[in-house]
């Protein structure tokens, strides 16, 4: 898997897949039913801040049909969308020897061409004609993603690899299809990726002030966890 230095991409950048959840009732998660099962479709899919679909934004995803299950830890405006690269499926494909189909981690936008582990916080991406998202964290593994992948010391071995995909919030809504440009608009010069952001907060806490760095674009719930620990110090 590739995370650290932002290597070479020989595609273009763009959305090879949008995936939406199929719910689920589980006796393995902590809420009544998961939305990790998500899957392609076809056609545009609206997307938007979740407070802009409803009163109460906890827990909501910001693509239209999309759903999530435990709004606890998953869901809301920092974590409205999920992205992962399609280059780390394959590489995950071959370390697994099984196929990973577009959507089989959670995430509702399948790209190519784009380091997304490697992208900063704060980093905004242009996507198609008018959506804007803004990069806000990385993705913690869970016991559902190691129950529903069904692979022995999951969360160890995503942990180990350190590239997580990354959360982004909607700044401008808009459609979103197979096939539509990823153009990278602005980039911050903090320098806090999303792997670096995950590695703080999983294996290598020594990070965790210059998570910081990076400020309001941060995640809400992970700069909380953060000044936590660094206050417990």
């Amino acid at each position: 898997m590739t995370s650290t230095g932002r290597p070479e991409r020989h595609r273009q950048p763009r959305l090879v897949s949008v995936n939406l959840a199929v719910p689920q009732v589980v006796d393995y998660a902590d809420a009544a039913f998961t939305g990790i099962d998500k899957r392609p479709v076809d056609g545009p899919v609206a997307v938007a801040a979740p407070r802009e679909r409803s009163a109460d934004p906890v827990g909501r995803s910001g693509l239209a049909g999309d759903d999530i299950g435990d709004g606890r830890f998953h869901g809301g405006d920092d974590q409205a969308v999920y992205a992962y690269g399609r280059e780390d499926l394959d590489d995950w494909e071959k370390e697994l020897g099984r196929t990973l189909a577009n959507g089989m981690f959670g995430e509702n936008l399948t790209t190519e061409g784009v380091d997304v582990s490697g992208a900063l916080i704060g980093e905004r991406w242009r996507v198609g004609g008018d959506a804007l998202l803004e990069v806000t964290s990385a993705r913690i593994p869970c016991r559902t993603f190691a129950v529903w992948l069904g692979e022995k010391g999951w969360v160890g071995r995503f942990t180990r690899a350190a590239v997580p995909g990354a959360y982004l919030r909607v700044i401008r809504p808009g459609e979103v299809r197979v096939g539509d440009a990823i153009e990278v608009v602005r980039r911050p010069e903090h320098g806090v990726s999303v792997a670096l952001q995950f590695r703080a907060m999983t294996t290598e806490a020594a990070l965790l002030p210059r998570v910081l760095d990076a400020g309001d674009a941060l995640n809400a719930r992970h700069a909380k966890v953060i000044r936590q620990r660094l206050a417990m110090a």
